[in-house]
Protein backbone atom coordinates (compact mmCIF):
# COMPACT_ATOMS: atom_id res chain seq x y z
CA UNK A 1 0.00 0.00 0.00
CA UNK A 2 1.31 3.43 -0.86
CA UNK A 3 2.58 5.34 2.15
CA UNK A 4 0.19 8.28 1.63
CA UNK A 5 -2.88 6.27 2.61
CA UNK A 6 -3.52 5.38 6.27
CA UNK A 7 -3.62 1.68 7.10
CA UNK A 8 -6.76 -0.38 7.77
CA UNK A 9 -6.12 -0.27 11.52
CA UNK A 10 -6.29 3.55 11.53
CA UNK A 11 -9.29 3.57 9.19
CA UNK A 12 -11.12 1.05 11.40
CA UNK A 13 -10.42 3.15 14.51
CA UNK A 14 -11.83 6.20 12.70
CA UNK A 15 -14.91 4.27 11.57
CA UNK A 16 -15.60 3.05 15.11
CA UNK A 17 -15.07 6.53 16.57
CA UNK A 18 -17.96 7.90 14.48
CA UNK A 19 -20.13 4.81 13.90
CA UNK A 20 -21.74 2.76 16.66
CA UNK A 21 -24.68 1.21 14.81
CA UNK A 22 -24.03 -2.49 14.25
CA UNK A 23 -25.84 -2.48 10.91
CA UNK A 24 -23.79 0.49 9.64
CA UNK A 25 -20.55 -1.18 10.75
CA UNK A 26 -21.54 -4.39 8.97
CA UNK A 27 -22.39 -2.37 5.86
CA UNK A 28 -18.90 -0.82 5.97
CA UNK A 29 -17.32 -4.29 6.25
CA UNK A 30 -19.44 -5.60 3.36
CA UNK A 31 -18.47 -2.74 1.05
CA UNK A 32 -14.84 -3.06 2.15
CA UNK A 33 -14.88 -6.78 1.26
CA UNK A 34 -16.35 -6.04 -2.19
CA UNK A 35 -13.79 -3.27 -2.81
CA UNK A 36 -10.89 -5.51 -1.80
CA UNK A 37 -12.20 -8.31 -4.04
CA UNK A 38 -12.47 -6.03 -7.07
CA UNK A 39 -9.06 -4.45 -6.36
CA UNK A 40 -7.43 -7.86 -6.26
CA UNK A 41 -9.21 -8.96 -9.44
CA UNK A 42 -8.12 -5.80 -11.27
CA UNK A 43 -4.57 -5.69 -9.94
CA UNK A 44 -5.18 -2.49 -7.95
CA UNK A 45 -4.02 -1.40 -4.47
CA UNK A 46 -6.10 -3.73 -2.28
CA UNK A 47 -5.47 -1.84 0.97
CA UNK A 48 -6.30 1.56 -0.51
CA UNK A 49 -9.52 0.28 -2.09
CA UNK A 50 -10.41 -1.51 1.15
CA UNK A 51 -9.94 1.62 3.25
CA UNK A 52 -12.14 3.56 0.79
CA UNK A 53 -14.92 1.00 1.19
CA UNK A 54 -14.52 0.88 4.96
CA UNK A 55 -14.82 4.66 5.37
CA UNK A 56 -17.38 5.58 2.69
CA UNK A 57 -20.19 6.07 5.25
CA UNK A 58 -18.21 6.66 8.45
CA UNK A 59 -19.82 10.10 8.99
CA UNK A 60 -23.37 8.98 8.16
CA UNK A 61 -24.54 8.15 11.68
CA UNK A 62 -23.56 11.57 13.02
CA UNK A 63 -24.47 13.67 9.96
CA UNK A 64 -27.05 11.75 7.86
CA UNK A 65 -28.44 14.79 6.00
CA UNK A 66 -27.66 14.98 2.25
CA UNK A 67 -26.49 18.60 2.62
CA UNK A 68 -23.11 20.38 2.68
CA UNK A 69 -23.34 20.11 6.50
CA UNK A 70 -24.04 16.37 6.26
CA UNK A 71 -22.85 13.11 4.69
CA UNK A 72 -20.40 12.73 2.94
CA UNK A 73 -19.25 16.37 3.11
CA UNK A 74 -18.44 16.26 6.83
CA UNK A 75 -16.55 13.00 6.40
CA UNK A 76 -14.61 14.49 3.52
CA UNK A 77 -13.61 17.44 5.71
CA UNK A 78 -12.37 15.08 8.45
CA UNK A 79 -10.49 12.88 5.96
CA UNK A 80 -8.85 15.97 4.44
CA UNK A 81 -7.70 17.09 7.90
CA UNK A 82 -6.30 13.60 8.49
CA UNK A 83 -4.42 13.85 5.16
CA UNK A 84 -6.28 11.04 3.39
CA UNK A 85 -5.39 11.02 -0.32
CA UNK A 86 -7.42 12.96 -2.86
CA UNK A 87 -8.47 9.86 -4.86
CA UNK A 88 -9.88 8.16 -1.74
CA UNK A 89 -11.84 11.28 -0.77
CA UNK A 90 -13.05 11.84 -4.32
CA UNK A 91 -14.34 8.26 -4.55
CA UNK A 92 -16.19 8.68 -1.25
CA UNK A 93 -17.72 11.99 -2.37
CA UNK A 94 -18.71 10.42 -5.70
CA UNK A 95 -20.68 7.58 -4.12
CA UNK A 96 -23.36 10.11 -3.13
CA UNK A 97 -24.99 11.22 -6.39
CA UNK A 98 -26.24 14.53 -4.92
CA UNK A 99 -22.68 15.82 -4.39
CA UNK A 100 -22.27 16.10 -8.15
CA UNK A 101 -18.73 14.73 -7.84
CA UNK A 102 -17.88 12.80 -10.97
CA UNK A 103 -16.72 9.18 -10.61
CA UNK A 104 -13.59 9.29 -12.76
CA UNK A 105 -11.50 6.45 -11.36
CA UNK A 106 -12.08 2.71 -11.38
CA UNK A 107 -12.02 2.86 -7.57
CA UNK A 108 -14.79 5.51 -7.46
CA UNK A 109 -16.95 3.58 -9.94
CA UNK A 110 -16.48 0.35 -8.00
CA UNK A 111 -17.41 1.96 -4.68
CA UNK A 112 -20.61 3.33 -6.20
CA UNK A 113 -21.46 0.00 -7.83
CA UNK A 114 -20.92 -2.03 -4.62
CA UNK A 115 -22.55 0.28 -2.08
CA UNK A 116 -26.28 -0.25 -2.69
CA UNK A 117 -25.84 -3.80 -3.96
CA UNK A 118 -24.16 -4.97 -0.76
CA UNK A 119 -27.21 -3.66 1.12
CA UNK A 120 -29.59 -5.57 -1.15
CA UNK A 121 -27.54 -8.75 -0.75
CA UNK A 122 -27.52 -8.40 3.05
CA UNK A 123 -31.31 -7.89 3.10
CA UNK A 124 -31.76 -10.88 0.77
CA UNK A 125 -29.79 -13.12 3.14
CA UNK A 126 -31.63 -11.99 6.26
CA UNK A 127 -35.04 -13.10 4.92
CA UNK A 128 -33.74 -16.58 4.00
CA UNK A 129 -34.73 -19.45 6.33
CA UNK A 130 -31.06 -20.42 6.87
CA UNK A 131 -29.84 -16.78 7.02
CA UNK A 132 -26.73 -17.86 5.13
CA UNK A 133 -24.93 -15.98 2.38
CA UNK A 134 -23.36 -19.30 1.37
CA UNK A 135 -26.65 -20.53 -0.11
CA UNK A 136 -27.73 -17.22 -1.68
CA UNK A 137 -28.09 -17.29 -5.47
CA UNK A 138 -27.81 -14.56 -8.08
CA UNK A 139 -31.33 -15.45 -9.26
CA UNK A 140 -32.72 -14.85 -5.78
CA UNK A 141 -31.06 -11.39 -5.55
CA UNK A 142 -32.34 -10.43 -9.02
CA UNK A 143 -35.85 -11.44 -7.97
CA UNK A 144 -35.59 -9.32 -4.80
CA UNK A 145 -34.27 -6.42 -6.86
CA UNK A 146 -37.43 -6.48 -9.00
CA UNK A 147 -39.65 -6.49 -5.90
CA UNK A 148 -40.04 -2.77 -5.17
CA UNK A 149 -41.58 -3.47 -1.76
CA UNK A 150 -38.48 -5.37 -0.63
CA UNK A 151 -35.63 -3.40 1.02
CA UNK A 152 -37.19 -0.09 -0.08
CA UNK A 153 -34.15 1.88 1.07
CA UNK A 154 -31.98 0.26 -1.60
CA UNK A 155 -31.66 2.42 -4.70
CA UNK A 156 -32.07 0.05 -7.66
CA UNK A 157 -31.20 2.77 -10.16
CA UNK A 158 -27.80 3.28 -8.48
CA UNK A 159 -27.11 -0.45 -8.85
CA UNK A 160 -28.00 -0.30 -12.56
CA UNK A 161 -25.89 2.82 -13.16
CA UNK A 162 -23.03 1.24 -11.19
CA UNK A 163 -23.03 -1.80 -13.48
CA UNK A 164 -23.09 0.46 -16.55
CA UNK A 165 -20.13 2.49 -15.29
CA UNK A 166 -18.15 -0.66 -14.51
CA UNK A 167 -19.23 -2.16 -17.84
CA UNK A 168 -20.29 -5.35 -16.11
CA UNK A 169 -23.43 -7.44 -16.45
CA UNK A 170 -25.74 -7.27 -13.42
CA UNK A 171 -25.68 -11.03 -12.74
CA UNK A 172 -21.89 -11.14 -12.82
CA UNK A 173 -21.63 -8.15 -10.50
CA UNK A 174 -24.09 -9.71 -8.03
CA UNK A 175 -22.08 -12.94 -8.10
CA UNK A 176 -18.81 -11.07 -7.46
CA UNK A 177 -20.21 -9.14 -4.51
CA UNK A 178 -21.80 -12.28 -3.00
CA UNK A 179 -18.41 -14.05 -3.32
CA UNK A 180 -16.59 -11.14 -1.69
CA UNK A 181 -19.07 -11.02 1.20
CA UNK A 182 -18.92 -14.80 1.72
CA UNK A 183 -15.26 -14.37 2.70
CA UNK A 184 -16.30 -12.21 5.68
CA UNK A 185 -19.66 -13.89 6.37
CA UNK A 186 -18.99 -14.29 10.07
CA UNK A 187 -18.05 -10.64 10.53
CA UNK A 188 -21.25 -9.69 8.70
CA UNK A 189 -23.41 -12.10 10.73
CA UNK A 190 -24.43 -13.82 7.50
CA UNK A 191 -22.84 -17.22 8.03
CA UNK A 192 -26.25 -18.74 8.68
CA UNK A 193 -27.96 -20.67 11.42
CA UNK A 194 -26.24 -23.94 10.49
CA UNK A 195 -22.76 -22.54 11.13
Amino acid sequence: MSSDCPCREDALALLKEYTHSESLLKHAFAVEAAMRWYAEKGGHDVERWGVTGLLHDFDYERWPEPTPEGHPYMGNKILAELKYPEDVREAIMGHAVYTGVERRTEMAKTLFACDELSGLITASVLVRPDKSIHTLTVKSVKKKMKDKAFAKGVNREDIRIGCEELEIELGEHIENVITSMQAVAEELGLQGTEA
